[in-house]
């Protein structure tokens, strides 16, 4: 039997002590937006409707507008840690699951820290900034954990370990119109940058700002770095919402973001992902390079690879009326507890009630009819694909490249090389390999 997974809600209390703040908490609050406590941060969760703008708002109108045009995210409580140094690439290979050797300047990829346990100490993006300096992304509740993890894991190796976290604030523009309304502020050509890579410009004046294309949302979109002062944040912002104006832009909460993110069946550290779970469990063994050679928690996952899952992620789609939510039990046609729902909502693009959910390997065929305890209901659900959505690929113009499909994404980009504060040192420009063009067109990520 799955023993029963109690999922945390967000905190309405946003006065709570000890709660950060991002340098646009005052900009969200003009908007009117509903505050919460997510992680030890003071963030939006949806912001209200706005009369004279006509505007739409709430929840489900971010989520839209993100599917069929653009919407914005502060999403400034990521961290960002990176190491430099003549061993940072041996460093990193020894600390993530995926292969960064084969990381071009400029690249990113999906990547996660492991426990010797093979089970996840949190998952990130990864970077190759320059030669011998790379940045891992990471999430906000981990923030702590997961740099002290990574200086005990680059000990021994010849690289420097810096925390980079409160020096930037990171907006993210996600969705088909993303690229229209940053390209307005720029003067970099965003149709040269592919998913998953990133580059330099010059962004709302502010010169050498590094731009991603990267995101949580399941679909295109840029995220960029900018300083992390409140008069700067607040100024790009505002320009983002004017530039987006002619294509209906919002600015889009937490709420937005994870449904988003679960009709894409992105992974959440705490629900999809633990330190109790591992990557063949999650599903995640597309990006798990067992041939790299020896990393942390490669043991462990070859033992576990030859012993045999006995649980796996699945999806699931409600048949009958009822929405399955996190921490929910799953049962078998029996009624007997077999698992645990990890994320569940309502899918406002989809309409559809879906879920990923943790079961045993023999109930994990799709189309497999299991149940679960919605409060007073027994909910009847089907095992279903994932992801429950995938972004159409569209046509491109006369004469322009089509769009990038997206991929799995820990929520956040890469660390840009903006303008630094009086007396602060920014980042040196990503050099390119000899012989090689800045931004070299690539594949998908690995």
């Amino acid at each position: 039997m799955i023993p029963t997974r109690e999922v945390l809600p967000l905190s309405s209390n946003a006065e709570s002590a000890g709660v950060r703040k991002t340098a646009l908490n005052a900009a969200h609050r003009e908007l009117g937006a509903r505050m919460v406590d997510f992680n030890g941060w003071e963030m939006p969760v949806e912001y209200p409707a706005n009369a004279a703008a006509k505007h739409p708002g709430g929840l489900v109108a971010e989520h839209l507008i993100v599917r069929s045009s653009v919407g914005l995210f502060d999403v400034s409580h990521m961290g960002d840690i990176r190491l430099h140094g003549p061993q940072a690439l041996e460093a990193v290979q020894h600390m993530t699951m995926n292969d960064a050797a084969h990381l071009a300047v400029g690249q990113a990829q999906y990547s996660a820290l492991l426990y010797p346990t093979g089970t996840f100490v949190d998952d990130v993006l990864v970077h190759r900034l320059g030669e011998n300096d790379y940045l891992l992304v990471i999430n906000a509740g981990t923030r702590e954990k997961d740099l002290n993890w990574v200086r005990g894991a680059a000990r021994n190796f010849d690289c420097i370990v810096e925390d980079l976290s409160d020096q930037y604030t990171q907006i993210a523009i996600q969705g088909p119109n993303g690229w229209r309304t940053l390209q307005k502020l720029t003067g970099a050509d965003l149709s040269k940058v592919k998913f998953y890579w990133f580059t330099h410009g010059t962004v709302c004046g502010l010169p050498n700002t590094l731009i991603a294309r990267t995101g949580y949302t399941a679909e295109d979109g840029f995220e960029i770095y900018i300083p992390s002062d409140e008069t700067t944040s607040t100024r790009v912002w505002k320009q983002l919402l004017g530039a987006g104006e002619e294509f209906g832009i919002l600015p889009c909460g937490l709420g937005a973001r994870n449904t988003l993110r679960l009709e894409g069946a992105l992974s959440l550290y705490g629900h999809e992902i633990s330190d109790t779970i591992t990557p063949w469990e999650a599903r995640l063994d597309r990006f798990l390079k067992m041939d790299k050679g020896e990393f942390i928690g490669h043991s462990a996952l070859v033992n576990q690879k030859q012993r045999g899952l006995k649980t796996i992620l699945v999806g699931l789609e409600a048949i009958e009326r009822g929405i399955p939510r996190d921490g929910y039990n799953v049962t078998d046609p029996e009624g007997r507890h077999i698992g645990y729902v990890t994320s569940g909502s309502p899918a406002p693009f989809l309409k559809k009630n879906i879920a990923l959910a943790y079961v045993p390997l023999e109930h994990s065929a799709e189309g497999t009819e299991l149940g679960v305890e919605c409060r007073s209901l027994h909910v009847k659900c089907k095992v279903v694909p994932t992801p429950f959505y995938k972004r159409p690929r569209p046509a491109p113009a006369a004469g322009s490249a089509a769009l990038p499909d997206p991929a799995p994404a820990a929520g956040s980009a890469a660390l840009p090389d903006p303008a630094p504060a009086a007396g602060s040192a920014a980042l040196p420009d990503p050099a390119p390999a000899a012989g090689s063009a800045a931004l070299p067109e690539t594949k998908h990520p690995q």
